[in-house]
């Protein structure tokens, strides 16, 4: 299930980053009919066959599978998409199809950042972000306010770069924590703009991991 909560959530952030990467591909029809089905998804409608030329099929036989992931690497939050499977199209349509099962209540907040990457130009940089959600909104991803909201234990083991079946030892959590700070500090060549958000960031990860 994808993390929705609070709304639109990490997983409708990264919803909206795949219709934004494919959304160029698609033609003009596709793009009129891919709206008339957000609104659909989003009132809650029974779905049937789609308008559109590629059906999404429960049935994985014989499909290629595309891994996308919003992950927060030594620069920030970005994108992981994959572009080489299947056509854009299909992509487009599984991610609106994707809102389906997110709750009613999140799901018009998703469906509108949806809307928004279907309007986006250009690549799925940094700038990306802010226009699926705003500005203050985009802060509040980039600075863990939302993750943790989430999970706190999978936002703090991704904050911090550890991977586990739980919580990992105190050691180790210390051992990784001072490496991270270390390298996030101007004082070590990190640059001056977004350390103090870092720093802050790897703080809150470590109190989750050691509470």
């Amino acid at each position: 299930m994808l993390p929705t909560d609070p709304a639109p959530g990490p997983g409708g952030l990264l919803l909206g980053a795949v219709l934004a990467r494919f959304s160029a591909d698609l033609d003009k029809d596709t793009r009129k009919e891919m709206l008339v089905l957000m609104k659909e998804v989003e009132r809650g409608d029974r779905i049937g066959q789609p308008r559109l030329r590629h059906r999404l099929q429960d049935d994985r036989v014989g499909l290629s599978r595309s891994r996308h992931r919003l992950v927060r690497g030594a620069n920030g939050l970005q994108f992981e998409l994959e572009t080489d499977k299947g056509a854009p199209a299909q992509s487009a349509l599984a991610a609106v199809y994707a809102c389906a099962a997110i709750p009613p209540d999140q799901r018009s907040a998703v469906v509108d950042v949806l809307r928004r990457g279907l309007d986006w130009v250009g690549p799925a940089g940094p700038g990306l972000i802010d226009h699926l959600v705003g500005a203050d909104v985009a802060m509040r991803f980039r600075s863990g306010a939302l993750n943790v909201a989430s999970d706190p234990l999978l936002w703090a083991l991704d904050v911090l770069g550890l991977e586990t079946d739980g919580k990992p030892g105190a050691k180790d959590v210390q051992k990784r924590y001072r490496a991270l700070v270390r390298d996030a500090h101007p004082d070590h060549g990190a640059e001056d703009d977004g350390a103090a958000d870092r720093i802050a960031e790897l703080s809150r990860a470590r109190e989750i991991l050691l509470s």
